[in-house]
């Protein structure tokens, strides 16, 4: 079977299969029946009101004293669960109370026998974290943990602590006495002490004022002179200002003229390069124009002179190779006469020779009488023995072609004569 418990009980499991027995807070668990048991312990607060009766203090005088305790069984802690188990488990929660609450009033009453009346009336805080420290410690090991503990009422049957009381106001009321006599008493003294302050206060203000008339009268003299100083300062400042601004204004003026002299150097320098742009536009460019046009005039030309010489130069070339096939087949022609001449002359050797010479003479006479032909004047002075004019030059012409048979025998060895009588 199963059983649950709240979070304020614990469940302790024992029997077969369960040594040592399952302590379980707030949960759940599996139970055989007949042979395994399951036991509740409750974890609820427990609130105790500790008494302890006329109990003796430690100068014997018998006081009560009440106390409000807080304390459960810790199931967080396994420890302290099993103390409480193997303490209280059976028991009710109120056989639970009792005895802690036996316990509470015992270790109450040893610490009340340790204290005076006046140190428990006067410390109740001291008094309880007394009785909680040692409490604790002996509730722990039944696993009970004390939350809190307070004093809650302090009396007795002998009216010790209203005579404590009655003394203590008396001593109060004698303190405030005494206090109201030493508080009036230094009152007249502070008011003795205040006027007397009051006085030396004033005396100490006059001669505070005095001394502050003496400085103002000092300062006063010190800024007069300071005073003078700087108006002097001033009106010598003036002058060497009115100098310094006049020199100024002379050096604007300057400026302003070599601001003027700069101003017409531009002018005249823009004048200038004006005129000279001026003169490029008018001289310079026309000129470049009428030069970049002769230049390519120039090249028109020279490349025609070019186009002209290479048509020239193919013109000599085709006429040189027409001329050197003519020259080719007249030197043929030529050679193939000459051939038939040596062979003429072979055959007639000196009459061939003569003929050819005959055939040559009148080509000779015409070569003779060229120069003459050729002249476009000509005076002729006689000495008066010979004939004069035409037929001067005609004989003269004669003359020389009667010479040539004997220049020819001279250089070839032949007679023109005797081979043409042979042939004859």
């Amino acid at each position: 079977m199963f059983y649950t418990c709240g979070p304020n009980e614990a469940m302790v499991v024992s029997g077969l299969c369960r040594s040592p027995p399952v302590m379980i807070s707030g949960g759940r668990v599996f139970v055989l029946p007949c042979v395994q048991k399951i036991q509740r312990i409750s974890l609820n607060t427990l609130t105790l009101n500790v008494k302890s009766d006329k109990v003796y203090t430690r100068h014997g005088v018998p006081i009560s004293v009440t106390g409000i305790a807080q304390m459960k069984i810790q199931g967080q802690n396994k420890q302290m669960l099993a103390a409480a188990c193997q303490m209280f488990m059976g028991k009710s929660e109120g056989e639970i109370a009792q005895i802690a609450l036996e316990t509470l009033e015992g270790h109450q009453r040893a610490i009340i026998a340790h204290l005076t009346v006046e140190e428990i009336y006067r410390d109740r805080k001291k008094f309880s974290e007394e009785v909680f420290k040692v409490a604790s410690s002996d509730l722990v090991n039944m696993g009970i943990s004390v939350v809190s503990y307070t004093l809650k009422d302090v009396h007795d049957d002998q009216d010790y602590l209203h005579s404590l009381g009655k003394s203590r106001t008396a001593q109060v009321q004698k303190d405030a006495r005494i206090g109201e006599a030493q508080f009036k008493r230094d009152a007249v003294i502070r008011e003795a002490h205040a006027m007397q302050e009051k006085i030396s206060a004033q005396y100490v203000n006059e001669i505070q004022m005095a001394k502050a008339q003496r400085d103002y009268e000092l300062k006063k003299a010190s800024y007069d002179i300071e005073v003078n100083t700087k108006k002097a300062e001033s009106e010598m400042a003036y002058q060497l200002q009115v100098a310094k601004t006049k020199q100024r204004i002379e050096e604007e003026k300057m400026q302003v003229k070599v601001v003027e002299r700069s101003q017409q150097i531009m002018l005249q320098e823009q004048e200038i390069t004006r005129r000279e742009k001026e003169l490029e536009a008018k001289v310079k460019k026309p000129a470049e124009a009428e030069r970049y046009r002769l230049e390519k005039l120039a090249e028109a030309q020279r490349a025609q002179l070019i186009m002209e010489a290479e048509a020239e130069a193919e013109s000599i070339r085709i006429k040189g190779d027409a001329e050197a096939f003519a020259v080719e087949a007249k030197g043929r022609a030529e050679a193939e006469q000459m051939a038939k001449k040596a062979e003429a002359f072979q055959q007639y050797k000196e009459g061939a020779m003569v003929d050819m010479l005959l055939e040559q003479l009148p080509l000779m006479a015409e070569e003779i009488s060229r120069p003459l032909a050729q002249a476009q004047k000509i005076t002729m002075i006689s000495s008066g023995g010979g004939e004069v004019g035409a037929a001067q030059l005609t004989g003269e012409v004669l003359d020389i072609m009667t010479r040539l048979p004997a220049a020819v025998e001279k250089l070839t060895g032949i007679n023109i004569s005797q081979v043409a009588t042979r042939m004859g």
